[in-house]
């Protein structure tokens, strides 16, 4: 079986709340990239990646002329053994691993499809029914924030993303954080969320602030280092997010202590193949894993929840149901959260079909 021919489109996906983050960071309307390989058995395998503004050193537009530069490595190559073409990429094209993550995903999905297995199967197989969800608020007054909460909590939700940072004012910091665990309770789980936007002093100021209170604090400073300052000044565990995105930055993050959990996320790592060595070392060295990308609908939604059906017992923090927070869905047959919790594909492959009505025209065609 070899690859015959690529396809992709762009599709606006609108945030149903615009989130409001630190550093004037927003995210409203993104565009999204779906990718289709065709093949010469007729087996489709499909991917899709959303770097969203401001996150990743990457853009949406650029992701067209990435595939057109892989395109002659891709087209003719077969699915099987993905870690094999991936390395062959990457000898075409040096970094760019947000484009060469829609490449993996659907040559996992092929490979899945022409083996009759789902993609948790492949990457390592299913270690459990359901996953935990978390709920991530934006950054607005805090008893907006309230309000939001209460209502993922009553839908079963029981972990909360409280984002930070928005009006660079640590004490409203401190005080969504203080709210937001007065509203859902002592038992679930609370991380602020800087996305890397806030000083060693207004994280710290934030920090000692609720350290009577059993929150986690997220990324909260650009380096590794400032974090772990924090970490320090604070005494309060840490998640890292941007700060993670291979193999060194996972061990920096641990020999600097403040791996207590990590976002392992598709685009960041250049896909399922990357992420699955990154989650190999992470378990090594005892973090917690939150499974999921930077953005997208529900193609990227459904391949992270294989990711995260697949994580070892133990060491999964959560996922997250990204679709469920854009429209529109191009995937009708994507899982939607039940009871805070959500459960991945079961069909072969990534074990979604997108609806081509929905996606329109494409904007690059390649045989």
């Amino acid at each position: 079986m070899k690859v015959n021919r690529i396809t992709l489109w762009s599709v606006d996906l609108t945030s149903h709340e615009t989130y409001y983050m630190a550093e004037g960071k927003t995210c409203d309307t993104v565009k999204t990239h779906v990718l289709c390989l065709d093949t010469d058995s007729g087996l489709k395998g499909w991917g899709e990646v959303c770097p969203i503004p401001h996150y990743l050193p990457a853009f949406a537009d650029g992701v067209p002329s990435a595939i057109t530069e892989m395109a002659p490595a891709i087209i003719g190559g077969s699915p099987f053994g993905v870690d094999a073409p991936m390395r062959k990429l990457d000898g075409v094209l040096q970094g760019h691993l947000h484009a060469k993550s829609v490449v993996d995903m659907a040559l996992w999905d092929l490979f899945g499809k022409a083996s009759g297995q789902a993609l948790y199967t492949l990457l390592g197989g299913r270690t459990r029914a359901d996953m935990p969800l978390y709920h991530s608020i934006t950054c607005i007054a805090p008893d907006e924030m309230v309000r939001i909460a209460r209502e993922a909590y009553g839908t079963g939700i029981r972990q909360f993303q409280v984002k930070l940072g928005a009006d660079t004012d640590w004490q409203a910091d401190a005080e969504r954080l203080a709210k937001v665990r007065e509203a859902v309770g002592s038992g679930p789980l609370v991380y602020g969320d800087w996305n890397c936007g806030a000083t060693k002093l207004h994280a710290t100021r934030t920090g000692r602030a609720v350290a009577h209170l059993d929150v986690m604090l997220e990324q909260p400073c650009k380096t590794l280092e400032d974090c772990a300052a924090v970490r320090q000044a604070t005494g309060l565990p840490m998640k890292i997010d941007e700060g993670a995105y291979d193999l060194a930055s996972l061990m920096r993050a641990h020999e600097l202590g403040v791996l207590d959990a990590v976002a392992l996320k598709l685009s960041k790592f250049g896909g399922l193949s990357a992420m699955r060595r990154a989650r190999d070392l992470t378990v090594h060295l005892g973090a917690e894993i939150c499974a999921e990308c930077t953005w997208g609908s529900d193609i990227v939604t459904a391949a992270s929840l294989h990711f995260a059906a697949s994580t070892p017992q133990g060491a999964l923090l959560n996922t997250c149901d990204l679709s469920s927070y854009v429209s529109p869905r191009i995937a009708p047959d994507c899982p939607t959260r039940k009871d805070g919790r959500i459960a991945p594909p079961t069909g072969p492959g990534i074990g979604v079909n997108p609806d081509l009505d929905l996606l329109g025209t494409p904007i690059l065609e390649l045989a």
